[in-house]
């Protein structure tokens, strides 16, 4: 049996994926890419200007560089790479914030207790540190920044891909609940020039709403209301968005949600869940990998379209239509009955 055909070979590659991840990490968080962007530079270059000893960042730059990450040339200089430029800061749908969270220690520590998890039943990352993701990110400014700056990075491949699945047509009125800061439905809205939208979230998340939306120039059709989507959400929408929110949350948490806007909704408006949508059976996909990230780091989850359909079901809905997106994300459309 040779190398390429021993599954041991394959799986070893696996288990060696951490070395990458946190080599990746590092090379984002030193700002390599940025470095290099202009032609190629010497290690004892790259060393001085990022604070680091040359011969370690050489070994750790070699290695990344025989994955395609990099270039090493002639006189132990490094360029870039098709691979490398997604790591520069200034790069369309760049990953470096992406990279830079996943190396942060306090995710690492959060992974460690994988197992503890599985055998609680309880969320990683909580069991990890003693408290939730988001109350350790209050407390840590420099953790919270970084993470802030991922979303927003997500945030910039995501929203147009969402802007551009979905045909808003018919629609007057788009209620984004748990919207945050607007910039999903400041896209949904530029797109779609005839219609109005309104932001839902918590006070406290959309108080700087409104210089998101007047930046984009859609504050002028749509209104932002503060409120706890547990509660009540705004009503009389056409379309009910709910981006990246009902995978937060356990089946009768979501069920609550999808409810408060069932009861709100005129029978021919929709509901729309934008997430990530595991395939069925051992297909392959990047979602059920994602599906573990929930469970290690906010305790939620991500669902197959029988689940969601069954979540629909149960809060007076029928799932009509599973939509994919250039993200990667899917469009999961339903309607009252």
């Amino acid at each position: 049996m040779t190398q390429s055909s021993d599954p041991r070979f394959a799986l070893r590659e696996m288990i060696y994926g951490v070395v990458v991840s946190q080599m990746i990490s590092v090379a984002a968080r030193l700002g390599v890419a940025d470095l290099i962007r202009d032609g190629p530079k010497p290690i004892e270059e790259l060393a001085a200007a990022t604070g680091v000893q040359p011969e370690p960042l050489y070994r750790v730059l070699r290695a990344l560089a025989s994955d395609g990450v990099f270039e090493l040339l002639e006189g132990k200089r490094f360029g870039l790479t098709p691979m490398a430029e997604g790591l520069r800061s200034d790069a369309p749908k760049s990953l470096r914030s992406m990279a830079i969270y996943y190396g942060s220690p306090y995710i690492w520590q959060s992974y460690g207790a994988l197992i503890d998890a599985l055998r609680t039943g309880e969320t990683a990352l909580d069991l990890a540190l003693g408290e939730s993701l988001f109350e350790y990110l209050a407390r840590h400014p420099e953790d919270n920044a970084a993470f802030n700056r991922y979303m927003v990075e997500r945030q910039a491949v995501q929203h147009p891909a969402i802007a551009a699945a979905y045909d808003f047509g018919g629609a007057r009125l788009v209620v984004d609940v748990g919207g945050g800061s607007g910039a999903l439905l400041a896209a949904i809205l530029t797109a779609n020039p005839r219609l109005r939208g309104v932001l839902f979230d918590r006070p406290q998340v959309v108080a700087a709403a409104a210089g998101v939306l007047d930046a984009a120039g859609v504050g002028d059709r749509c209104s932002v209301e503060g409120g706890s989507f547990f509660d009540a959400v705004p009503p009389n929408g056409d379309v009910y968005l709910l981006s990246q929110v009902i995978h937060d949350w356990n089946d009768e948490q979501a069920v609550q949600i999808l409810g408060n806007c069932r009861k709100v909704m005129p029978s021919e408006s929709r509901i729309l869940v934008a997430e990530t949508v595991l395939p069925a059976g051992n297909e392959p996909s990047i979602a059920k990998r994602v599906d573990v990230v929930m469970l290690v780091v906010a305790g939620g989850r991500e669902r197959t379209p029988d689940e969601f359909a069954a979540l629909f079901r149960s809060a007076g809905f029928e799932l009509t239509n599973v939509i994919g997106t250039a993200s990667g994300d899917s469009l999961v459309e339903g309607v009252p009955v």
